[in-house]
C-alpha cells in the first residue's frame, strides 16, 4: 500500500511539473516575444515541405499533360488575392502575388521565361513589365482662359500586385501501375498580369504571363509552406498555399490540353463553346481512371 502511494506522488509531482511548464510557455509569453497568442503555436515560418514520393519511369503507364486558370477574382480564390495591402499589419498574411514576387526579389527562388522552364529569368529583366509607362495629355491655357494646343508626357507607374488577378497551372495526370491509381502533380505556375497601355489614344489591356514559377523545387515549396492564406469558416484550420497546391483547394477552368496542334481551347472556341470544351477536357480526364475497371 505505501508503493503504491509513493508511486502515485511521484505521478502527481510529474503531472504537476508538465502543468508548469505547459502553463508559463502559454501564460509567460514574455519570454518567447510571442504577445498575440494565448496557447503554444507551431511557427509556420519553420516549416519544411514534405518531398514528393519517388516515382519511377516504369511505373507511369499514361499521362497528359493539363494547363488551367486559376481566376482570383472568383469568391472561392479571394483567399488567394488577398490582403493585397501590404501596409498595414494583416495578422501576418501575405497574398500569393506578395509571397511569390517576395521570394524572387530576395533570390530565394529561381523563375523561368516559359512553362518548359529552360530559360531562367532574372528580377531586372521583368522592369519593361513591372513598371508601366502613360502617354497623358496636359490642357495648357492662355492668360484669357483660353485653352491652347498643350502638351503630352510621360507618366511612369510602379507595379501593383494588385493587378496580378489570376493564376496560370500546368500539370501532368497520370496513372501509377503501383496502385492503379490517377493521380496529379503541378510542375509549373505563372503570374498572370494585367498589363494596360496606351496605343493610338485608347488604353488597351490583356495579360501576360510574368515567369513560370518550378513547383517541383524544393526551394519554391518551402517558401510557399511558410506562408499561410485565411480560411473565412476556421482561422486555426488555415491553409499555407503548399497545402492548397497539394489538396487543390481551388476552383479553375482548362485551358488547354496535350494536343497535336499544341493549340488552346481560347484559339479555336470562344463563348459559352469554350466553356463547354474546357468541362468536356475535364470530365475525358477525369473519366480515364473508372474507364480502366469492369465490373
Amino acid at each position: 500500500m505505501k508503493r503504491i502511494a509513493f508511486y502515485l506522488g511521484v505521478l502527481l509531482i510529474a503531472m504537476s511539473s508538465v502543468f508548469t511548464t505547459n502553463a508559463q510557455s502559454v501564460l509567460d509569453a514574455e519570454d518567447d516575444n510571442n504577445f498575440n497568442n494565448f496557447y503554444s503555436r507551431t511557427l509556420t515560418g519553420q516549416k519544411k515541405a514534405m518531398p514528393y514520393a519517388y516515382l519511377r519511369e516504369n511505373d507511369v503507364v499514361w499521362e497528359t499533360a493539363i494547363w488551367r486558370t486559376i481566376d482570383m477574382r472568383e469568391k472561392f480564390n479571394q483567399y488567394l488575392y488577398f490582403p493585397n495591402d501590404q501596409t498595414r499589419s494583416t495578422q501576418g498574411r501575405i497574398n500569393l502575388t506578395n509571397t511569390i514576387m517576395n521570394a524572387f526579389k530576395d533570390g530565394l527562388i529561381e523563375v523561368f521565361e516559359d512553362d518548359d522552364m529552360k530559360i531562367p529569368k532574372d528580377y531586372e529583366s521583368l522592369s519593361s513589365v513591372l513598371h508601366k509607362s502613360r502617354i497623358i495629355h496636359i490642357a495648357e491655357f492662355d492668360e484669357y482662359g483660353e485653352e491652347m494646343e498643350g502638351r503630352d508626357t510621360t507618366v511612369y507607374e510602379e507595379f501593383n500586385p494588385e493587378d496580378v488577378l489570376s493564376v496560370r497551372l500546368k500539370e501532368y495526370w497520370y496513372i501509377d501501375k503501383q496502385d492503379t491509381r490517377q493521380k496529379v502533380r503541378i510542375v509549373a505556375m505563372a503570374l498572370v498580369y494585367n498589363d494596360c497601355k496606351d496605343r493610338d489614344g485608347e488604353r488597351v489591356c490583356g495579360t501576360v504571363d510574368l515567369f513560370w514559377v518550378p513547383m517541383n523545387d524544393m526551394r519554391v515549396r518551402n517558401v510557399l509552406v511558410t506562408h499561410k492564406c485565411y480560411d473565412e469558416n476556421n482561422s486555426n484550420g488555415e491553409r499555407t498555399y503548399d497545402d492548397v497546391f497539394i489538396s487543390r483547394y481551388f476552383d479553375s477552368y482548362v485551358t488547354r490540353e496535350s494536343n497535336r496542334f499544341n493549340r488552346t481551347v481560347g484559339s479555336y472556341l470562344t463563348g459559352t463553346d469554350a466553356i463547354v470544351e474546357s468541362q468536356n477536357i475535364e470530365n475525358k480526364v477525369f473519366d480515364i481512371e473508372s474507364d480502366m475497371w469492369e465490373y
